[in-house]
């Protein structure tokens, strides 16, 4: 099982990179994000790879971080995702939007990633909802309005959150921005104030 490449970047394709390790050149798929932060060819890289086998073929599937491949493994558990519907996945969405779409079951955000249909996308959030937050990055912000958000209470912040979707921001990018005006504010900040820090946060965005 080879888990790990460290070499030089040889060539590069649309949506694979080969990387040339003592002379011996591993072919591998990649996400674009994975692919953007890569080194030019020439330049020594690294990528952590996960191994497909088949019974026609062998393939490697390159990522930047352990984190990404992580979530490689777990979106390809869902029903209707193999490798090119995970990969473009990882290319649309961050592995921290992807966290925080299924935490907020937000469909319509992975559902833009392309060949993710809104059956697959329900699929996802809904499937995976209890096992993403062992890949999502820490944010106790965050977590802690998403659990407001499916409490039985309406707090400030769901509050708030509602009222930015009501204007027309979608369910992930709005918890995003009220996550970042907590921090800012403080947890005992009202739904005004949270709203106005989390308006300023969207119109940095």
């Amino acid at each position: 099982m080879i888990s790990k490449l460290k070499g030089r970047i040889d060539t590069y394709g649309p949506d694979w990179v080969v990387i040339d390790v003592n002379g011996v050149g591993y072919h591998c798929f990649c996400s674009t994000k994975t692919l953007s932060v890569l080194p030019a060819a020439g330049e020594f890289g690294e990528l952590f790879t996960e191994m497909l086998v088949s019974q026609d073929m062998i393939r490697l599937v390159g990522f930047a971080t352990q984190g990404e491949r992580e979530w490689f493994k777990l979106l390809q558990t869902v029903q209707g995702v193999g490798t090119k519907v995970a990969l473009a996945l990882l290319s649309t969405l961050s592995t921290a939007e992807l966290a925080q779409a299924i935490a907020l079951q937000d469909k319509a955000m992975v559902a833009r990633a392309p060949g993710v249909g809104p059956k697959v996308a329900q699929r996802i959030v809904s499937e995976l909802k209890d096992k993403a937050p062992a890949f999502a990055p820490a944010d106790p912000a965050l977590a802690k309005l998403q659990a407001e958000i499916g409490g039985p209470k309406p707090t400030a912040a769901s509050d708030a959150v509602s009222a930015l979707v009501n204007l027309g921001y979608g369910q992930s990018q709005a918890g995003a921005a009220v996550s970042a005006a907590m921090r800012k504010a403080g947890d005992d900040a009202a739904t005004e104030q949270l709203i106005r820090l989390a308006l300023k946060e969207l119109a940095l965005a």
